[in-house]
């Protein structure tokens, strides 16, 4: 038996190694919980996600409705616009990403909200196929500025937060990301309503543009304007510089490092092998999770004869998030690598494939439609804090805003062309669309077992004890 012997005085305190010899029991487990909160920083990032993602959801799931029955449209023309959205934030990420390295994160993340302000207030009152594209891209990109930044720095201050206090930093990207589904599922309720009391989708965009001028005057006041990782480089720059007698005058073609830097960025995130593996599997995520919009309305359709349901399915996964993700992540996070949670969130999202035709169709033909969102919900629970918490160990620091957008971005072009493929499978028999869709995550799972392992959890308290 290895229990715990509280009355023994020789036993290894690590965590209240500095305490005192009388110091109270109740002090010594109170400690590491105090020392591992949030900073107000992180608390300030988790929050921004919650209002992004409320402010963006109000208006987002009723586009679709707004341009075919309120303007019009027809439906390639509908397909179109969302596609476009969709490419003007996915496929922009790299950009918000490479610009949060060059700027800093405050500059990048107040010149999304201003963007997307302008953007929502503009769709409101679009009423022609040219102005309504307009919006939607504006609307697009300023999110492409918007997320890379933010979460960036989430992924940053997280590893900060995981060297000062050891907390694991899967912790505080599971709180950012179900902050994020907290405001996924509040949005639409919020949009709901303000249909319902009959202000109309004009009044959900600009209900939209008021929560992210509650974002923007937040950020503008409590964002810190200085950049500490540019300006550890400067300061590395300068020490470089002075141990090498840069002071003195140098020759007219002598480059600078950080001129050197600025042109090899792009070439050192693309040509790091690792992170394209990494950038692979987690595709191979979006492309599985994308179907939850082109797979299961196709399946709620056939079991039920419309998609009536389709909503409170939508709804069973964002509480999913909201409940367990929390609870899941720290369960994770102290017991398996983040390689390890990603290989098991992606064979977990394949499960919810396989599983779809040998469901029985129980109470209304639900019942395969509901256990591919539980198992697809859980899986992205396991699997997308690890891969941005890998990040970090993949990238240099100076690279993690251009890195964190190529992520989505190259999410985003494998999406693209996975949506093609797949749609193609819809006119498939069940049990080979089924397969084909699960053998997606599955090839993403095996090229993320070729990853490094990543700090976290079990290995890095192994590593702590043996060294």
């Amino acid at each position: 038996m290895n229990r715990p012997e509280p009355a023994r005085t020789d036993a290894p305190e690590p965590a209240n190694a500095g305490a005192p010899a009388g110091a109270p029991a109740e002090e010594k487990r109170r400690r590491p919980r105090l020392a591992s909160a949030p900073t107000p920083y992180l608390r300030l990032l988790t929050v921004t996600q919650f209002a992004f993602n409320t402010g963006f959801y109000a208006v987002l799931p009723y586009l679709a409705t707004h341009l075919g029955s309120g303007l019009g449209m027809a439906g390639w023309l509908v397909g179109l616009v969302l596609g476009l959205r969709t490419f003007s934030q996915q496929g922009l990420f790299v950009v918000g990403g490479a610009l949060t390295d060059r700027y800093g994160p405050r500059p990048v993340v107040l010149a999304g909200c201003a963007l997307r302000i302008t953007g929502f207030g503009w769709l409101a009152f679009a009423g022609s196929t040219a102005t309504v594209i307009a919006a939607v891209l504006l609307i697009g990109f300023a999110a492409a500025l918007f997320s890379p930044a933010v979460e960036s720095e989430a992924a940053r201050e997280a590893v900060r937060h995981e060297r000062d206090t050891g907390a694991p930093r899967a912790h505080v990207l599971a709180l950012f990301s179900a902050a994020g589904q907290a405001g996924a599922f509040i949005g639409p309720l919020l949009g709901s309503l303000l249909l319902l009391l009959g202000g109309g989708f004009r009044a959900a965009c600009l209900a939209g543009a008021v929560v992210f001028v509650g974002v923007l005057a937040g950020h503008a006041r409590l964002m810190p304007r200085a950049d500490p990782v540019r300006k550890r480089e400067r300061e590395r720059e300068r020490d470089w510089n002075r141990e090498r007698g840069a002071d003195r005058a140098q020759t007219p073609g002598t480059v600078t490092r950080a001129a050197q830097r600025g042109r090899s960025s792009w070439r050192v995130v693309f040509t790091n092998r690792p992170f394209l593996l990494l950038c692979l599997a987690y595709s191979g995520y979006l492309v599985s999770y994308n179907q939850l919009y082109l797979s299961l309305p196709v399946e709620v359709e056939r079991a039920t004869g419309s998609g009536a349901a389709l909503g409170w399915l939508f709804a069973l996964s964002s509480l999913l998030v909201v409940v367990a993700q929390v609870p899941l992540t720290r369960f994770s996070a102290h017991r398996i690598a983040p390689r390890t949670a990603l290989v098991t969130g992606l064979a977990v999202v394949a499960a919810g494939f396989a599983a779809v035709p040998l469901t029985p169709a129980g109470p209304g033909g639900l019942l395969p439609g509901a256990v591919l969102v539980v198992l697809l919900t859980l899986g992205q629970m396991l699997l997308v804090p690890a891969a941005r918490g890998l990040v970090p160990d993949l990238v240099e620091d100076r690279q993690l805003g251009l890195a964190t957008g190529a992520l989505s971005s190259v999410s985003g072009i494998a999406v693209l062309a996975g949506s093609a493929a797949t749609g193609a499978l819809l006119d498939a028999p069940a049990p080979v669309r089924w397969a084909v869709l699960a053998a997606v995550p599955l090839a993403g799972a095996a090229l993320a077992f070729t990853l490094p392992v990543g700090r976290g959890g079990k290995e890095q308290r192994t590593r702590a004890v043996a060294g």
